[in-house]
């Protein structure tokens, strides 16, 4: 199937407006994507027509709030096919999935000089997280380095691990570079040492089919405002028999059966682990750019994310002044460069003079960009809405660039 590009760009309100009186050109969808009218629409639907507490009503306008809600869930069990809905987790985002784990699960039964591995090409979500276990509680934290090319050295993952070794937690799409690191090779390993692990699925939820159960992963974590949909809401999905032993992360409403001053009757899952009210709007949108996405599909998003990967690829290629940084075999939607001695900052600032978003800096990546020894980069990062005559438009924002600082 082809996608029809003119269609879905029609769906996305936002990219029909113009930017310093340039078409805009968002390049930017590593940090966060646009939302198709379908989810907006379902925001206002529930704003304007049923909004409500969950799981607290008996009158009609709660339980439809809490039916769209559950549905939602339902929707993203299917969308990553998890086992069970009780596996599915409403939280703010990836990095409150990852912290929830840390604080729940690691603090609970990792003790003092054990380990944990991750890798240098984390998002700081996944390293600072850790780096607060390390100073609190005495865990070692471990780091699988990074070859010039920006991939992982697997062998080195291997020696890492001995019998202190008690968690893994693995960025599964490096944000700033694009690579795609070998989860499913990882975890197989983590496994064979019985470690757990958890991966960070920011940025693989929306270019990749997503099946934990294949994967075998104990957690994985995404966002939902990456994958189409609103802000404040993302998904941890955890197997039910770690979910069950682990203590809950927040305590408030929702998340208690009883309480009285002597004693607290924790909930069932999922909602041991979802105390106050949620972000109800944001999961029930969230639920809309998941049938949006299965509208589309996977497949196709990624086949055509590809074309325009190798396309941009190929087509700055021919700028003698353009390095780029990160090079691995296996990669998705991202291309990261600088342009011989010029700040990135300056380049994302002459190319947002033209109309054409694109992120600057470090991405939140500062241990693996300081390890290239350069003080960050440009990052163009593609999504099924952009377009190869976009690509084209780069390409001159780039000679204009490389011209006006000669």
């Amino acid at each position: 199937m082809s996608l029809d590009i003119n269609k879905i760009r029609n769906d996305f309100p936002i990219l029909r407006q113009k930017v310093n009186a340039s078409p805009l050109i968002y390049f930017d969808n590593a940090a966060t994507s646009q939302k198709p009218q379908c989810v907006i629409d379902k925001l206002v639907e529930y704003y304007s027509g049923y909004n409500s507490n969950v799981h607290r009503g008996v009158h009609f306008l709660s339980e439809k709030a809490s039916a769209e809600y559950e549905k939602s869930r339902s929707k993203i069990k299917a969308f990553i096919n998890a086992k069970e809905s009780s596996e599915i987790i409403f939280v703010r985002g990836t990095t409150e999935g990852i912290n929830l784990v840390t604080n729940s699960y690691v603090r609970t039964f990792l003790k003092k000089g054990e380990e944990v591995i991750i890798s240098a090409m984390e998002h700081h979500s996944n390293i600072v997280p850790w780096q607060i276990l390390r100073d609190n509680n005495g865990i070692i934290l471990k780091i699988i380095p990074v070859n010039d090319k920006g991939e992982l050295i697997l062998e080195d993952f291997e020696k890492l691990i001995t019998d202190k070794t008690k968690f893994v937690s693995i960025v599964h799409i490096s944000n700033s570079l694009g690579t795609i690191n070998p989860v499913k090779e990882i975890i197989k390993t983590a496994n064979k040492h019985g470690i757990p692990v958890l991966i960070d699925g920011a940025q693989s939820a929306p270019h990749l089919k997503i099946d934990v159960q294949e994967l075998d992963c104990d957690f994985y974590a995404f966002s939902g405002h990456k994958v189409f949909g609103p802000t404040g809401i993302g998904v941890l999905y955890g197997k039910k028999d770690f979910l069950e032993k682990m203590p809950p992360y927040q305590g408030g409403g929702d998340m208690i059966k009883t309480v009285s001053f002597e004693k607290t009757i924790y909930n069932d899952l999922p909602y041991k682990f979802e105390a106050g009210t949620p972000n109800i709007a944001g999961a029930i949108g969230l639920g809309a750019a998941i049938d949006y996405i299965n509208e589309i599909g996977l497949d196709n998003i990624s086949e055509y994310e590809n074309e325009l990967l190798a396309y941009a690829t190929a087509k700055l290629s021919q700028f003698p002044e353009l390095r780029f940084i990160g090079t691995a075999k296996q990669k998705a939607s991202v291309i990261s460069f600088l342009i011989g001695d010029i700040h990135p900052y300056d380049t994302g600032t002459i190319l947002d003079k033209l109309g054409i978003a694109v992120r600057t800096g470090v991405h939140c990546t500062q241990p693996l960009i300081d390890s290239f020894g350069i003080p960050g980069t440009v990052r163009a990062s593609f999504c099924f809405y952009n377009t190869k005559e976009e690509i084209d438009i780069l390409a001159e924002g780039i000679k204009k660039v490389i011209k006006m600082f000669k």
